[in-house]
């Protein structure tokens, strides 16, 4: 349904039979504008969403911080001062390749929060830890957005608030491998996961190999949320809302019975985020990364408040 009203909307609006019909008849006299710019704009938001759920999802259990995400701990970050980097230099780097060099600095942002957070998982420790490699990150972006011209500005602009605008089969094409090969690991990953969330001692118990689990998860969330920020920027709070929602709807906490949910969750989070930001001020039309944003804060202090106990424990 979602993706239905997206390929209605737009100029011109179609209705559903029309967009349908726009969609399959290549002689129908809108079928470049559905099958060229309005369906990949669908199939991004939908693998986009996806991705950072299962992304949100392998942190805050393989972490055991219910507020753990990429946003959070300076991965999307990392991956806009690269990306930044690379539009505003000029640098000629393909978009088939952009996801390296964006996985690289998630990675190097990521390991900088983790190094420096320790071993303590304290939810407020490890969010003001990834808030101040947040904030450097977005300093050098900064600095990097000073080097370009007025049309860099535009562009990036756009590009750190998050979007989906713009975007073609080519770009879903140089993301779609690192999600499906992402989500495909993470599945993997599950059961190892799942049993971190009980403890380091009873994972051991159970024959899981601790640190090679936690290393592996952080660096498969990195890989989908790097993956994502090449193309749409940092979108913030799908990754973290995510999993509290699928938790919610399946009413389980264990990661194997709530793994195929979360990809549900974030794609139809982000894909109605999008609708929003095309909707709301239309035909003016706002990044996706602001709806999400206005929507993510106030449920995550919801979140917060109704986990407090928990929160408290976990020190």
């Amino acid at each position: 349904m979602l993706g239905l009203t997206a390929l209605c909307l737009g100029e011109p609006r179609l209705g559903p039979g029309s967009a349908l019909t726009a969609l399959v008849d290549p002689g129908h006299p809108w079928h470049v504008a559905v099958w060229q710019v309005r369906t990949p704009r669908v199939v991004l938001g939908a693998l986009a969403g996806a991705a950072l759920g299962v992304s949100g999802l392998l942190l805050q259990d393989v972490l055991r911080n219910p507020i753990a995400g990429p946003e959070l701990l300076g991965v999307s970050s990392g991956a806009a001062v690269v990306t930044a980097t690379v539009v505003v230099l000029g640098l000629g780097v393909p978009v088939v390749v952009l996801p390296y060099a964006a996985l690289a600095g998630a990675l190097v942002a990521g390991a900088l929060v983790l190094l420096a957070i320790g071993r303590t998982r304290a939810p407020d420790h490890v969010a003001l830890v990834g808030a101040a490699v947040s904030a450097a990150c977005g300093g050098l972006v900064v600095a990097v957005v000073g080097l370009g011209t007025q049309g860099d500005v535009v562009s990036l602009f756009r590009y750190l608030l998050g979007s989906l605008a713009a975007r073609g089969w080519t770009h879903v094409e140089a993301v779609a491998p690192w999600l499906v090969v992402g989500i495909t690991l993470a599945a993997l990953l599950s059961r190892r996961v799942e049993a971190l969330t009980l403890g380091d001692e009873v994972a051991v118990g159970l024959g899981v190999p601790v640190v090679r689990t936690r290393v592996a998860a952080v660096a498969v969330a990195a890989v989908l949320a790097a993956a994502v920020a090449s193309v749409c920027g940092p979108v913030a709070f799908v990754a973290l809302l995510s999993p509290h929602l699928a938790r919610r709807i399946c009413g389980s906490v264990s990661t194997r019975r709530v793994f195929w949910s979360v990809p549900v969750v974030g794609a139809a989070l982000l894909m109605s985020a999008d609708l929003v930001s095309r909707l709301v001020l239309y035909p003016v039309e706002l990044p996706v990364g602001v709806a999400t944003t206005l929507v993510g804060v106030p449920s995550l202090v919801l979140v917060l408040r109704g986990r407090a106990p928990e929160l408290a424990g976990s020190r």
